[in-house]
């Protein structure tokens, strides 16, 4: 279970730095901060996946909270989300260093 936490952290670090790596090119290129919202990167990535998600979020919690959940990955950086997954995937995953012998 560890291991695949650590492995799923290291996929989401790969994620968050390739979105992080779009962002500052397009910021770059357009002279101005240009983030690619969360929302958009869902769209983008996967869409069926996003017209699933709002339809089970209206029918199993409520039809306001989908506007609201919207609202919030639309202000949220892509790449800051993937970031703060890959934290909690490391966290969940971590392994305390083993602890050498003197003469080991």
């Amino acid at each position: 279970m560890k291991s695949l936490a650590r492995i799923l952290s290291f996929v989401l670090l790969c994620v968050a730095i390739v979105a992080g790596t779009f962002d500052s090119i397009r910021s770059v290129a357009t002279s101005s901060v240009d983030m690619t919202s969360t929302i958009a990167a869902w769209k983008d990535i996967y869409p069926s996946s996003l017209t699933m998600a709002e339809g089970t979020v209206t029918h199993y919690i409520h039809p306001d909270a989908w506007g609201w959940l919207v609202a919030w990955l639309n202000s949220l950086p892509a790449f800051a989300l993937f970031l703060a997954l890959a934290l909690l995937f490391w966290m969940v995953g971590y392994r305390k260093p083993q602890i050498r012998s003197r003469f080991g």
